[in-house]
């Protein structure tokens, strides 16, 4: 079946706090024939990550803003319609950064192909064994150090990076693994799906406080997929010479006011710590490793994953602005 049009979503206006639908627009253009070394692919899954918002600002960070009036780039998987490169065939299932599209084309070198794996959708290659899973084996292993016997606190964990890092923590050796989510389900999946020794409800009361009653003994890793009240709560727990591996801050991604910051940074010094913000993009190198630990946990049944899948590409504004609100388990993905 030959499609030759490639329905798309766009960035029409930067936003100011939350996103709405008016800020993004529809359009659908007409591909052109493919040039020699170009392929066509039918996206399969989609990906709506909480980066994105960072990016439809127009300010300095470690990738450019998206640009108006383009699509909205990000992780996608699916299968090849029409190649001509060699080394791609028709069928062949690709992973890619075109993004929010139901049809990606392009230079062969913007596509990977991967390997279907019994039993796994192709969307695992935007989770589990994708960037969220690499962006937590990173920060544990490469930012924070994490040491046999370590206790480990991650905030967001029930979310796409948190829940495989809490279990890679795990699986590395730490003596405690605690997490934050918001709402009591989530609390119940991490320690129970997910294997976490500790799991509270930041919606019901101070992080400080909740923290401290399930860490006593302080923590020596945290992994910050939050900011904000989780990050001060954290620099209060941590034992001397803990490490920070600073992922996000979706606590502050909408706010239109600025954020007071942690109040209990001189912590930093009284107790010889180390945070450390990252992007894993940065860090390549370690994507070898990471694919083999993760391929042989999957493979002996020691990691699980949970997906939301919401259905349809018209509906990908609507799934990313809920996966800010934290209505995700695990990866959101869009399934086309």
């Amino acid at each position: 079946m030959s499609i030759s049009t490639s329905t798309q979503i766009h960035l029409a206006s930067r936003p100011t706090g939350w996103p709405t639908d008016a800020d993004f627009s529809t359009k659908t253009v007409d591909l052109p024939d493919l040039a020699e070394g170009e392929i066509r692919v039918a996206n399969e899954f989609i990906s709506v990550d909480p980066y994105m918002r960072g990016r439809m600002n127009d300010a300095k960070s470690y990738a450019a803003p998206y640009a108006l009036d383009t699509v909205m780039t990000g992780g996608a998987v699916g299968r090849v319609l029409e190649s001509r490169a060699e080394g791609y065939n028709v069928g062949d299932p690709v992973l890619h950064q075109l993004g929010w599209r139901d049809v990606a084309q392009g230079e062969a070198s913007h596509f990977r192909v991967v390997r279907d794996i019994p039993g796994l959708p192709l969307s695992a290659y935007l989770g589990i064994l994708g960037m969220t899973a690499f962006t937590a084996y990173v920060g544990l292993l490469e930012i924070a150090g994490l040491k046999s016997g370590d206790t480990v606190f991650i905030s967001g964990a029930a979310g796409a990076v948190g829940s495989a890092a809490g279990q890679i923590a795990r699986l590395k050796g730490a003596k405690r693994v605690i997490g934050s989510a918001g709402s009591a389900a989530k609390v119940e999946l991490l320690t129970g799906k997910y294997g976490y020794d500790a799991a509270f409800n930041y919606k019901d009361g101070p992080v400080r406080g909740q923290l401290h009653d399930v860490a006593p003994e302080g923590i020596d890793v945290y992994f910050d997929n939050v900011g904000g009240e989780h990050l001060e709560a954290a620099l209060d727990e941590f034992n001397p010479g803990g490490r920070g591996a600073l992922c996000g801050a979706i606590s502050v991604y909408n706010s239109t006011e600025a954020p007071t910051g942690p109040r209990n940074m001189s912590n930093m010094v009284t107790r010889g710590l180390n945070l450390k913000g990252f992007t894993v993009g940065n860090y390549a190198e370690h994507y070898p490793a990471f694919m083999a630990d993760m391929s042989d946990w999957i493979a002996q049944g020691k990691v699980v994953f949970d997906e939301t899948i919401v259905e349809g590409l018209d509906h990908s504004v609507e799934a990313f602005i809920a996966l800010m609100r934290g209505a995700n388990t695990g990866k959101m993905v869009i399934k086309l």
